[in-house]
């Protein structure tokens, strides 16, 4: 049993991933380590929250506004649950549920329509993933492989050095894997990171001073630079992620140009690069890590390593599992190198090897593979593997359903459209940065599958309409459909870091927002020129 000191500070390094363990994505304020002021405004947040939420919502209800019944509805009660997500009067996925319900209550569709969203294939990408992750914290591979990426030369020194060093790992992952399987793939090691750090800013602080491992600033950047390296990593390539074969694909269809996967790598590189580089910036400006040098980290690296010892057979077997379930997961991509993402075979290999079928199957593994046949003892077992945070789970799963009601119901359609005939659109200029701020904010509430699928249809007509060339409009969607960092229902990869607790709502919201605005701006301003540059539009 770990043992705590007072005010809730670990008393070792391993109390510490212990916590980091526990999956606690929501912390009542007793279940903190808060100053006055902290709690103050948390308590107030929370109370506003509680009263705004249902008056937003009713009073939404009852203004004489002209959208069908079933999208008035359904806004209104988006209204509520986002105050509730944003507020936290009660636990994020509880306000998820509570959102669901009255939807179903209102009428805006059947109860079989409205919950059919929450068997999609990326819940059970979530609970597989969630499974590796539990088994590579427990039997302390992750631990190992943060040692062994704080062991390079140079890296180990500076906490912003292993935040980018992190973030450069993801993004090039990205390009070619799914963001939700990077994401999956690398959260146990950035676990493993951040429980390191946390124990060298224990260390620093006074004897007796408060301190939570999961309120830490360094755990902050590090987590959102993994959820957002991997959506501006996915925009490198076509098959980076479903947004962009969505867009190019509509895009073809409408100009009749087609884009190959090295001219999209091309007018995709420089915005990738900047992205990242401001995101470098960003993160570590709003999120300053509580210790800058890691003085000493070598050394204590080096010693924790020679007591890790060789790996143990736990160790091991959870490796072939995540081995498998990695491979499986990059199959596809190297599939649609070799043969085009157009191709039969393709289209063979993506649909069998679904992401949420490989976690499962991965996760799966665990429980077959033994560390002692004799005592018929495998490597996880169901207490251990049911730890995980199903509240991600559920959470996700809410989101899904409102991204499903906001396409099945038009909403998101009848929004778009009606910006763009009361604001006039006569320029290209203009209707590319309406399309990037609609992409965006649909992206906020909705999956970027979604958001892609929803937005580009609504962009190409409209330019079409104005007599300009859809092509960098519908392109620029695209790509601010992959955006989304305010919000854990936004993307999979935000819920799945929201889901180790290092991150509170408020960070979250407050980094995503520099983001969103930052990441617009540079699409507007490097994807024409770069489509210009290569002929296109």
């Amino acid at each position: 049993m770990d043992k705590t000191g007072d005010a809730g500070r670990p008393a070792d390094a391993q109390s510490v991933t212990s916590v980091l363990l526990s999956g606690s994505t929501y912390r009542g304020l007793g279940e903190q380590v808060l100053s006055p002021a902290e709690e103050r405004f948390e308590r107030a947040r929370r109370t506003v929250g509680l009263i705004l939420a249902p008056v937003l919502t009713i009073v939404f209800l009852l203004l004489p506004i002209q959208l069908e019944p079933a999208q008035h509805k359904l806004a209104a009660v988006l209204l509520g649950v986002v105050v509730l997500w944003v507020c936290e009067p009660v636990p994020i996925p509880v306000g998820g549920l509570i959102g669901v319900a009255a939807v179903v209550v209102l009428g805006v569709m059947p109860p079989d329509d409205v919950l059919a969203p929450f068997g999609s294939s990326t819940v059970f990408t979530f609970i597989g993933a969630f499974i590796l992750a539990q088994a590579m914290l427990r039997h302390g591979v992750a631990r190992r492989f943060a040692f062994t990426i704080l062991s390079l030369p140079g890296v180990g020194r500076s906490a912003s050095r292993v935040i980018i060093a992190f973030g450069v790992i993801t993004c090039l992952l990205s390009s070619v894997v799914s963001n939700t399987a990077t994401v999956a793939m690398l959260l146990p090691t950035a676990v493993g990171i951040l429980a390191v750090i946390a124990e060298l800013v224990r260390k620093e602080l006074p004897e007796g001073a408060p301190f939570d491992p999961l309120r830490l600033r360094v755990g902050v950047a590090l987590m959102l630079m993994l959820a957002y390296g991997a959506s501006v990593g996915g925009l490198l390539t076509p098959i980076g992620s479903p947004p962009n074969l969505i867009g190019r694909g509509l895009i073809e269809e409408a100009t009749g140009q087609r884009i190959s996967f090295l001219q999209w790598m091309a007018m995709a590189a420089p915005v990738c690069l900047l992205m990242f580089v401001v995101l470098a910036g960003i993160l570590l400006l709003l999120n300053r890590p509580e210790i800058k040098k890691l003085s000493g980290v070598e050394e204590y690296v080096a010693s924790e390593r020679a007591k890790l010892g060789s790996m143990s057979r736990a160790e091991k077997n959870t490796l072939i599992a995540f081995a498998i379930t990695v491979a499986l997961w990059v199959a596809p991509a190297v599939v649609a190198l070799i043969a085009g993402n157009d191709s039969a075979a393709y289209d063979a290999v993506s649909e069998r090897l679904d992401e949420g079928i490989v976690a499962v199957l991965g996760a799966s593994l665990l429980f077959l593979l033994p560390t002692d046949w004799s005592k018929r003892q495998f490597t996880l077992t169901w207490t251990e593997a049911s730890r995980i945070d199903w509240g991600t789970v559920v959470l996700f799963g809410t989101g899904i359903i409102f991204g499903s009601l906001l396409a099945d119901t038009e909403l998101a359609k009848t929004l778009g459209e009606g910006t763009a005939n009361n604001l006039g659109f006569t320029s290209g200029v203009a209707i590319t940065i309406f399309a990037i701020v609609l992409a965006v904010l649909v992206s906020e509430t909705t999956s970027n599958t979604a958001s892609a699928a929803v937005v580009v249809p609504i962009v190409i007509p409209i330019a079409v309409a104005a007599g300009v060339n859809p092509f960098v409009p519908a392109l620029a969607a695209t790509f601010a459909a992959s955006f989304g960092f305010m919000l854990p229902v936004s993307t999979p990869q935000n819920a799945i870091i929201y889901g180790s607790g290092a991150v509170p709502i408020t960070k979250m919201i407050r980094s995503g927002v520099v983001f969103d605005v930052a990441g617009a701006i540079l699409i507007a301003l490097i994807l024409p020129l770069m489509i210009a540059a290569l002929g296109f539009g």
